[in-house]
């Protein structure tokens, strides 16, 4: 065979059963691809060999060369494939039987001279051949007390059901059940009652092109709903059996909401939660079981709920590869070991490190099955059979009792395996559909991992689906979906449109309360709508689902996440009146330029975000747009079109802290008490403004993971939690090398400080000053309104870009005296941010003359400093690192 030819590549696209895109730059420059001789081969078993000449032993059809570039309806569809050289492929008499074995495209020149040769992609035209599949019922469905199982494979020689029932052991051979096929390219069995919990494979013969030959696949179900232990083999669950639905579950109603701009959400992982709670039993700490434990944990819970938290957004809680879930195996490093290192160590981060073979924790952004709960997150007892259903259940049973709503961190953009990898599920039992994949058939990885190309049919109709079954089976409220912008906008209006059909007659839940929302980034290959209009920030409008906004977080925090340099300061860690002399900040008057392009930034964000919201810039003092206000110089900060398309946060599990990016941005020599106080102000920032907004569990009371900027891996140790608000995580050592090592130089210095660790005392005043920060939001529907005009009527910035402007502070008046009334107690609210460590006077002339007092949530709260606040006739004086609402009665 020719050396340079690698038959494990597909750059040949079947893009319809008569075209076959070709790019045109594998050929020499100024070759006229009609003069070549393209051919076609289809062999069932594998094989093919381009050089092997006449009588070949597989089928061979000659393809020819159309003019020009493909036709327009397919370059709309696969705008990618520009530029290809479209080929002509024969009526072929049956279509579907070519597709279940190797196929291959030679190019020749006339005198019989092999140039190229390549596999070729061909997920476009299963989804033309099966489209039908699209309505079939996928997984274990039971009626009449029968279970039928049915997979999609339809590229599949043959496939066997691998059973063994309850009263079999793993280590038996198991029973092989012939499943039958269906022309939309399913296989299904039906059994008897006596599967009922029965562990299941299936066993799939399939051509594996990375192999080049035909193989059995023995596999779990990729929409399994109930798992064995360590996922290795799917279970014949029936999850509507009474014994999975706990009473806290099944007779506690779901908390309403409003409108989704109402919610404020908690980021939480499940062991984190009550890992190190000592409230609750030992065999239940890390698990879903540890929410309907009265406990430290679930007191801080009702705490905020009471205050006005209305959702709980758990990282991933589906069944995921990374962690060993038989809590005997699990490898952890020796605490007392990592308690004896300084804190400036790099011991501790090379224990957890060493000791993570089989481990404990992970965020769990690496899918496996995506209708499982995740075994290491279920007490022992739980693991097996419908354990992880029941238990799962009762944890968002327990939420729910607690009036918090349940939103659930879904990742389908990409999976931990691909190919005939180990945790590979999906592409061992239909090989080279479910992946996106590069121009030469590689599989693209943009997001760390092999990304999943969701724009098929069936990898769509698998994320549609899953997001169902976690409604309508356990009753969850929400989804946030990790790198959203690597989905299409037509997969999320999929989603939206599969869960309003839902309803509480007919399946319990009314699917249209569900709310949704993601990470809408732009990168990699399917960046700028390459493929095609993805779910990215400002191509949402209208859909209610809303994407994170990482314009305010960069305004407050300063900088950007992958900063050099990550002491650059910007609103609330310094930037205004507290330089800490990094020459990273620049000049003096850069800084002044910076603080009122953040303050232009964080106004736009207060006010929704809203591309057409306008006001007087701070830094231009010209009246601006939202889309004319510039991120990063070249994006348009203003890109939603209604308050509920953005989420706004400061902190999240990705990047530090807030907590910690204060530790890195302020003064070495700023006291704690400064650095609780910009801590409440970077948070109310995002708090009191139109949009739903996040916080990362524990910001309200400083926690930290020792400066680690990607704690994904960083284990238990770095991942601390503490709900007693005694220690906050600051100090266990230099975070683990591979992401923070850079960043050592800076960080040993800060570790080592006594001075920079807060005290109990410190923790809790600042979790107090968090909770009034909930209880300002929910005192006025003013701080949510979901009406885009009513923001554009009732949100004023009266002070920016005029005479009054002072540095560093943000004036937002609310006068509900525009437009139609939406608070029945008071007037007008007028919110002063202060990110100087200095207090100001600031006069805000559309209020002189109409009496405003502080608001009572802050004259009764925890905060004595804020409680200087005073209003005189339009002059409001603020405190130092403070934010004052104060208010106009009725």
């Amino acid at each position: 065979m020719h050396t340079a030819i690698d038959l494990g590549l597909a750059r040949g696209h079947w893009v319809a059963p008569r075209t076959i895109a070709w790019p045109s730059d594998g050929l020499t420059p100024g070759t006229d691809p009609a003069t070549l001789d393209w051919t076609l081969h289809c062999s069932p078993d594998g094989g093919i060999d381009p050089d092997r000449r006449e009588p070949l032993p597989w089928t061979t059809v000659p393809l020819r060369v159309q003019p020009g570039s493909l036709p327009t309806p397919l370059l709309d569809e696969h705008p990618h494939l520009n530029g290809s050289i479209a080929l002509m492929v024969p009526e072929l008499p049956d279509l579907a039987d070519l597709l279940r074995g190797q196929v291959v495209v030679t190019v020749d020149r006339p005198d019989g001279q092999l140039v190229d040769a390549s596999g070729v992609q061909f997920a476009p035209l299963l989804d033309q051949l099966y489209h039908a599949a699209l309505d079939a019922t996928l997984g274990v469905r039971w009626a009449a007390g029968r279970p039928t199982i049915r997979v999609w494979a339809p590229t599949a020689h043959h496939v066997d059901l691998l059973l063994w029932e309850v009263d079999r052991s793993l280590e038996d051979a198991p029973e092989r059940v012939p499943l039958q096929q269906a022309p939309d390219g399913t296989w299904a069995a039906t059994g008897h009652a006596g599967w009922r919990d029965a562990r299941y494979q299936y066993a799939v013969t399939v051509f594996a092109p990375s192999f080049g030959r035909v193989v059995e696949n023995r596999v779990t179900d990729p929409y399994s709903v109930g798992l064995t232990l360590n996922s290795t083999h799917s279970l014949v669950l029936d999850v509507d059996d009474p014994a999975l639905k706990p009473a806290l579950w099944s007779d506690t109603p779901i908390p309403p909401l409003r409108h989704p701009v109402d919610q404020v959400v908690y980021e939480l992982h499940v062991r984190d939660f009550s890992r190190a709670d000592k409230t609750v039993p030992e065999e239940l700490r890390g698990t879903f079981a540890a929410f309907a434990v009265d406990s430290d944990g679930t007191r801080h819970l009702r705490r905020l709920a009471a205050a006005g938290l209305t959702s709980v957004q758990l990282l991933p809680i589906f069944d995921y590869s990374s962690v060993e879930e038989d809590p005997c195996r699990r490898t952890a490093p020796d605490e007392e070991r990592l308690k004896a290192a300084a804190p400036d160590s790099d011991e501790q981060q090379a224990h957890v490190i060493a000791a993570g073979e089989r481990p404990a924790f992970n965020w769990g952004y690496d899918p496996w099955h995506h209708q499982v709960p995740e075994g290491s997150l279920c007490s022992e007892a739980a693991i097996h059979a419908g354990g992880r259903v029941r238990e799962a259940r009762l944890m968002v049973g327990a939420l729910h009792a607690m009036g918090l709503r349940v939103v659930l961190d879904q990742v389908y953009n990409h999976t931990d395996g691909a190919g005939q990898g180990g945790t590979s599920v999906l592409d061992r039992i239909v090989p080279g559909y479910y992946h996106r994949r590069a121009a030469d058939g590689t599989i693209a990885t943009s997001t760390c991992c092999p990304n999943v190309a969701t724009e098929h049919t069936m990898a769509g109709k698998l994320m549609v689906d899953s997001v169902v079954h976690w409604v309508r089976h356990y009753h969850v409220d929400g989804f946030r979906f990790d790198l959203m912008g690597h989905h299409s906008r037509a997969n999320m209006l999929a989603v939206r449109a599969a869960l309003d059909a839902l309803t509480l007659e007919r399946d319990g839940v009314d699917g249209r309360a569900v709310t949704l929302y993601g990470e809408g980034w732009d990168f990699g290959e399917v960046a700028g709508n390459a493929r095609f209009v993805q779910a990215t920030q400002g191509q949402l409008a209208g859909t209610q689902i809303a994407t994170f906004s990482d314009r305010l977080r960069d305004a407050v925090r300063g900088g950007a996440p992958f900063d050099e340099d990550p002491r650059k300061q910007g609103f609330a860690t310094g930037l205004a009146g507290s330089p800490n002399g990094v020459a990273a900040n620049g000049p003096p008057e850069a800084q002044l330029d910076r603080l009122l392009a953040y303050t232009d930034i964080i106004q736009l964000g207060l006010a929704g975000n809203l591309r057409d919201f306008t006001f007087l810039s701070a830094r231009t003092r010209r009246p601006v747009r939202g889309d004319q206000v510039p991120y990063k110089g070249v994006l348009a900060a203003g890109y939603a079109e209604a308050p509920d398309e953005v989420i706004t946060y400061v902190d999240a599990h990705d990047n530090e802290t807030l907590f910690d990016a204060l530790t890195l941005k302020l003064p070495v020599d700023a006291p704690m008490a400064q650095r609780v106080r910009a801590n409440t102000l970077a948070l109310a920032v995002a708090t009191l403004g139109q949009s739903p907004v996040m916080w990362h569990a524990g910001t309200d009371f400083l926690r930290s993971k020792s400066l680690d900027r990607n704690s994904y891996t960083s284990g238990d140790w770095f991942n601390y939690l503490d709900f007693t608000l005694t220690d906050n995580g600051f100090g266990a050592g230099l975070p683990p090398a591979a992401d923070n090592a850079d960043k050592w130089v800076y960080m040993r210095p800060l570790l080592v400080d006594p001075a920079l660790k807060p005290s109990a005392a410190d923790m809790r005043l600042s979790h107090e000053m968090c909770l009034d920060l909930l209880r300002l939001r929910a005192s006025s529907p003013l701080f949510r309104l979901a009406d885009p005009a009513q923001v554009h009527a009732k949100v004023i910035f009266p002070v920016s870009g005029t005479w009054a402007q002072q540095p560093g502070v943000v004036v937002m008046v609310l006068d509900d005296t525009r437009g139609v009334p939406v608070d029945e107690r008071w007037a007008t609210l007028v919110v002063v941010f202060n990110a100087n460590p200095w207090p100001v006077r600031q006069l805000v002339p559309p209020v002189v003359g109409r009496p405003c007092r502080l608001h009572p949530v802050l004259a009764e709260g925890a905060d004595p400093v804020v409680r200087a606040s005073r209003c005189d006739d339009g002059q409001f004086s603020v405190p130092g690192l403070t934010t004052a609402v104060f208010v106009e009665p009725r």
